[in-house]
């Protein structure tokens, strides 16, 4: 149970990620996390340590009173809680945070193949333009331009290098660090430095959305430099 996590805030794109610690403090087991979470996720201001048990973990305030009192989902890897009014939080292991696997076991089940189907999604393999080296902006949800990709140019059928502009403000992608991309069928993959992949499909002219049937949404949107 101690480790780093990912704490995040329900349709958004604000998150933080936090260091779970054995060590016993004033109130229950001790926790860091960077100064800037505080603004990020103001909830942070009334926690002081955390507690746990086999199904449940607690972020406490000093007097030990729980905050947000996170269950484990049906996944079991995921927790999520909720306040009073109404917003909701999701904490996974950062590793499953960078990779979005959590995430997506925590979205609504997909509609059956005879339902209504994301006018955006196209099925693996599908043919189109492959995209272009370049510089992208990351859009998440209402939040536009919170990061800058730059997909390298590289030999062809092979992958190629990737930066993140210095500036990015979204920490998902920043914690999945992708280092590598490469295009085919008419798809984007972006490669992590851990081995990780994420897909991306494409919804319109220099614009490519995470494959809306795996994790939380994003937008890669070419920009000019």
């Amino acid at each position: 149970m101690p480790g780093t996590w990912d704490l995040s805030r329900d349709a958004s794109t604000r998150r933080c990620v936090l260091t779970l610690s054995a060590a016993s403090g004033e109130a229950g087991r001790r926790l860091t996390f960077p100064a800037g979470c505080r603004r990020a996720l103001p909830v942070l201001n009334r926690v002081a340590g955390w507690l746990f048990t086999e199904d449940a973990i607690r972020l406490v305030d000093k007097d030990v009173r729980p905050v947000l009192a996170f269950k484990r989902r049906s996944d079991a890897r995921s927790y999520g809680a909720g306040l009073e009014d109404g917003e909701a939080y999701s904490l996974v292991p950062l590793q499953i945070a960078a990779t979005g696997a959590a995430e997506a076991a925590a979205m609504p089940a997909a509609a059956p193949q005879d339902g209504p189907r994301d006018p955006l999604a196209r099925p693996a393999g599908a043919g189109g333009p492959d995209p272009a080296p370049g510089l992208y902006a990351l859009d998440r949800f209402k939040e536009q331009d919170v990061c800058r990709v730059e997909l390298l140019a590289g030999e062809a059928a092979k992958p190629a290098p990737v930066r993140l502009v210095e500036g990015c403000r979204d920490t998902g992608i920043a914690v999945f660090d992708p280092v590598l991309w490469q295009a085919g069928q008419g798809r984007m993959t972006l490669r992590a430095k851990r081995g990780h992949t994420v897909e991306l499909v494409p919804v319109g002219e220099g614009r490519w959305r995470r494959d809306p049937d795996v994790g939380t949404t994003f937008v890669l949107r070419r920009v000019e430099p």
